[in-house]
């Protein structure tokens, strides 16, 4: 068996992610895990599926004609093997929204080799009408040996300069 990690967008409809699990069926694989969301009318995903090896190019093959069919773009590409190591920590910000703010935590992420599992953000209105709130919440990987703190420390001077709250937990 072989392992494909698929990137899927298009316009949202219905009978998108019907329309890729045939197609994943009919070729003998078996759907693994997957993650779906809707932005701004489009509707995007990944999804890892497995599949018998021999069935890998016809699967990609019959994948790619979903764009002229239902216009649903697919990629396949062979799934990694590594990452995942490490102490894993739920970071959530909250702030007035401005550009620029998950640039800079990201950097410092990744100046300390911490790698994001998951990421989602989103603005909303601030209470009483003060104006547009940027909230995001994320898990990330420490790698083994990198204290909690050491992260915490790269990213309140961040926090404190963009005025926005900043907390960190255990995400076990």
């Amino acid at each position: 068996m072989t392992q494909l990690v698929l990137t899927a967008v298009g316009d949202d409809r219905e009978g998108l992610v019907s329309a890729l699990s045939q197609v994943v069926a009919e070729h003998g694989g078996n759907w693994l895990d997957s993650q779906f969301s809707r932005l701004a009318g489009k509707f995007a995903g990944i999804v890892l599926v497995d599949l018998p090896a021999e069935q890998v190019a016809a699967f990609t093959d019959a994948a790619g004609t979903l764009r002229d069919r239902i216009g649903w773009k697919v990629e396949a590409t062979p799934a990694g093997t590594g990452g995942g190591e490490g102490h894993e920590v739920q970071v959530h910000l909250v702030g007035l929204d401005r550009p620029g703010t998950v640039r800079q935590v990201t950097e410092a992420l990744a100046a300390h080799h911490v790698s994001i599992r998951t990421f989602r953000s989103w603005t909303h209105p601030a209470p009483q009408g003060g104006g547009l709130l940027f909230e995001a919440e994320a898990v990330v990987t420490l790698p083994d040996g990198l204290p909690v703190e050491v992260v915490r420390q790269a990213l309140e001077p961040i926090a404190d300069e963009l005025m926005v709250d900043l907390d960190l937990a255990d995400a076990g």
